[in-house]
């Protein structure tokens, strides 16, 4: 195979067991460079398990993970980083005391090559423009982000879609060639989403980035990604273009049970009673629609 037709990530039979618990079974998929590729699945269905093999957090049960062509299974996560595989976390990681910009700052660590006694001399060995080179592309990176509002303020201090930014900052800080995003638009409203959307875009369209992306909002998902894998109790059940997937009716029953076919009846509210009344049904057919 070249190096043209060689897929940047290459996941092969991949296992993941704790004890008696089998969070992946037998896993497989690659993704090209250039993809904006989504995993997604219910609740509990491994998605964070796999990207947990692929950064080096989990070392898999069985199975490999090669990036651009290298084996990295066992791989440490700090040597994945060199390598160029950056990511953020479904729960925040950010050192809540320090500045926005020292968080980015943080990002750049694997990049920089002072050691002892260039930042002993300072001013003449070379740290002192080593520094400023730096600082100059996480400022790139926070007017991207349209953060340079928030650039000296505490992290611990923001609301949660900043907070969310600051640390999309930091993963992209370390230059990934593979950027691996969990729920990113967690937590986040609907002008917050649309924000996140356009970014992750960015990254991947103009800088160049593949991504890959955790993502329970089907919206977004199906209008941004240009594959999507589903996993259901640590199984792959389906992988594709976003339509096709999201047709499958295997996919279809993981999310939404057996009766997903079914057409749900119209719902009337008893005489007297509130509106509010219909809204659990109202999302359900929502959700239906959503999938269909």
């Amino acid at each position: 195979m070249t190096g043209s037709e060689r897929p940047l990530l290459d996941v092969t039979d991949v296992s993941l067991n704790f004890r008696g618990v089998r969070a992946l079974s037998h896993v497989s998929f690659t993704v090209r460079k250039g993809e904006l590729f989504s995993i997604i699945g219910p609740n509990g269905a491994g998605k964070t398990s796999m990207l947990n093999c692929i950064s080096g957090r989990y070392t898999p049960s069985a199975g490999s993970i090669r990036f651009q062509g290298r084996d990295v299974t066992r791989l440490k996560p700090n040597a994945r980083a060199g390598l160029g595989i950056g990511r953020t976390f479904q729960n925040l990681a950010l050192f809540n005391h320090m500045s926005v910009l020292d968080n980015i700052l943080v990002g750049r660590h694997h990049l920089m090559s002072d050691h002892f006694l260039k930042g002993a001399l300072y001013w003449i060995g070379g740290a002192q423009e080593e520094e400023l080179k730096h600082r100059r592309a996480v400022e790139e990176i926070i007017d991207f982000l349209e953060i340079s509002h928030i650039r000296k303020a505490t992290a611990g201090t923001l609301p949660y879609g900043l907070r969310k930014r600051v640390e999309l900052a930091r993963a992209v800080a370390l230059k990934p060639e593979l950027i691996l995003l969990d729920e990113p638009m967690a937590g986040m409203n609907l002008e917050e989403k649309e924000d996140m959307a356009r970014y992750v875009i960015d990254l991947n369209e103009e800088w160049g980035m593949t991504v890959i992306m955790i993502e329970h909002d089907m919206g977004v998902v199906v209008d941004i990604s240009h594959r999507i894998m589903v996993l259901d109790f640590g199984r792959k059940i389906a992988e594709g273009l976003p339509e096709a997937v999201m047709a499958e009716p295997e996919v279809r029953r993981a999310y939404l049970g057996e009766d997903a076919e079914e057409e749900i009846p119209p719902s009337v509210p008893a005489q007297g009673q509130p509106d509010a009344a219909i809204v659990p049904q109202a999302a359900a057919q929502a959700k239906v629609a959503a999938i269909r």
